[in-house]
Parts: C-alpha cells; structure tokens; sequence
C-alpha cells in the first residue's frame, strides 16, 4: 500500500481522483495554512510526501523537509498543477494490487 501525505494548497481538487488512479490507496491533506501545522508529525504510516510549493509558507516547508529526512521518507516539491505532480508520480514504483 501506498500513502500519500500533501502539505500546501486549499483544495486539491481533481488532483486527488487523480493521484488514486495513479495508485495511491490513502492520500492526506493538511493545507498548511494554520500556523499551529508546524507542530503536526508525519504519520507513521506515510510513504511518500509532496509539498505543494506555490501554497505553503517557507517556515512549514522548512520543517516538513527536516522531519520527512529525519525519518527516511522521500519528499517532492512540485507546484499545484497535475503536469508537475505527474513527472513525479510517473518516475514512483506504486504498486497497483
């Protein structure tokens, strides 16, 4: 199974329906807006992290990167369009079961 955690952005959209197709199974979103985000951890269930770099302030995305390295897992900065988080998600091994 595949999670998927997204930091940044109001709204997804289609991109979520997207990222399921994709192969993802479990996809959260913290928006990133509310200062306390800060503090939030990673879920210990989470392979993959994107940070969505055109909605995310620069404290957030500081912090998010020290964590997810702290942790082991790969994080990908793309913007909120579904051709950046495509070239990401196309160069992944997701396993489809």
């Amino acid at each position: 199974m595949k999670s998927l955690l997204v930091v940044g952005a109001d709204h997804l959209g289609n991109i979520t329906e997207k990222l399921i197709n994709s192969g993802f199974q479990e996809i959260i979103h913290l928006d990133g807006r509310k200062v306390n985000m800060v503090k939030r951890e990673i879920p210990e269930n989470i392979d993959i992290i994107f940070v969505m770099t055109d909605y995310i302030n620069h404290n957030l995305a500081k912090v998010i990167k020290q964590r997810a390295k702290e942790q082991a897992k790969p994080i990908y900065f793309v913007k909120r369009s579904w051709s950046s988080i495509h070239k990401v998600v196309s160069t992944l091994e997701i396993a489809t079961v």
